[in-house]
């Protein structure tokens, strides 16, 4: 596996120069974007021809990124069968409506253009992967613990099947998903130990540390961009069009062949959203195929990034994404 690859040449590089490992930090930020995105393709059961396959990959895949595939999995299906109604779904920036912020106080609103700078991509890249999957495993345990006290002392020790299956946290909504996280956390950690002593924990965790940032930042650009754009379908639930919201409400993100390959595709949304069960190394075939019925298609280039992330407002009255005044 060329990430493999990659981290074993690091140490050999870096007490040579540390400049030498520059490139391969960049490689390793490009090849964990396309496993996020490959990941992205198994929660789709698209990337191979059985579930078992797709589940097992998907595991492994998100092991490599450090999130648990299953959870994020289900959280984005959710998206796909509510792209466009900005009442159940804003975005994975979690945008509030114009009237909304027009209510807020001048320190909130400075909080809600913080939040939501390009900047915060790195911070908030190395969170995503690196520290929420942990805190989610934390919290939701903790949540268990003490749900199990109550139970305690109402039932004793007895029903416990009971509070396991009426057990409800706010970091996981099946028992499927508590196995996947805590499976994932306990392979990511065993990793990271490994990783640190066969390295040293100050050029692991510096390296590491880089890779899931940036690759974060990449991949939740990507994801922004291709619904958040002007022109967006942005609807209500009232009036809510499914097939609106998957041809109008999904972008062409145009991208050069190398960073379509690392990307597996995703800039062709516009085609995933209209069947996910497309493989990524489909997309472009069917994309093409179908080039005069999706003419219309929004097109982006990596030009127009920075316009996309102006839209951070969704007015509700409008159907639409808006800039800050």
């Amino acid at each position: 596996m060329p990430i493999a690859v990659l981290w074993y040449l690091l140490p050999s590089l870096a007490s040579t120069s540390f400049l030498l490992i520059v490139p391969i930090l960049i490689l390793l930020v490009l090849f964990s974007s396309r496993c996020f995105s490959l990941m992205h393709d198994c929660g789709h059961l698209s990337l191979f021809r059985t579930q078992y396959l797709n589940h097992i990959i998907g595991f492994m895949l998100g092991v490599i990124n450090a999130i648990p595939q299953h959870p994020w999995s289900r959280g984005h299906a959710y998206h796909h069968r509510h792209n466009g109604n900005w009442d159940l779904y804003r975005g994975p920036s979690a945008l509030i409506t114009s009237e909304q912020y027009d209510n807020y106080n001048n320190l909130q609103k400075f909080s809600y253009r913080l939040l939501r700078h390009p900047l915060m991509l790195l911070p908030g890249g190395f969170f995503y992967l690196i520290i929420k999957p942990r805190l989610a495993l934390v919290l939701g345990s903790f949540d268990f613990l003490i749900d199990s006290f109550r139970h305690v002392g109402k039932n004793g020790f007895s029903k416990w099947n009971l509070l396991i299956s009426n057990h409800r946290s706010r970091n996981w909504y099946t028992a499927s998903e508590f196995w996947h996280i805590l499976g994932n956390n306990i392979c990511v950690v065993a990793l990271w130990l490994a990783m640190g002593s066969w390295l040293g924990l100050g050029l692991f965790w510096g390296s590491y540390s880089i890779v899931m940032t940036l690759s974060a930042a990449i991949m939740i650009t990507f994801f922004f961009v291709q619904h958040n754009f002007e022109g967006s379908y942005a609807h209500t639930t009232e009036g809510w069009d499914s097939f609106e919201g998957d041809i109008n409400g999904s972008s062409f993100l145009k991208l050069n062949p190398i960073f379509n390959w690392f990307s597996a595709d995703i800039g062709y949304h516009n085609v995933h959203h209209l069947c996910e069960g497309i493989p990524n190394y489909n997309l472009r075939a069917c994309h093409e195929a179908n080039a005069e019925l999706l003419k219309n298609v929004k097109v982006l280039r990596l030009s127009n990034i920075p316009e996309c992330f102006k839209l951070i407002l969704w007015n509700r009255d409008l159907k639409a994404l808006v800039a800050i005044p």
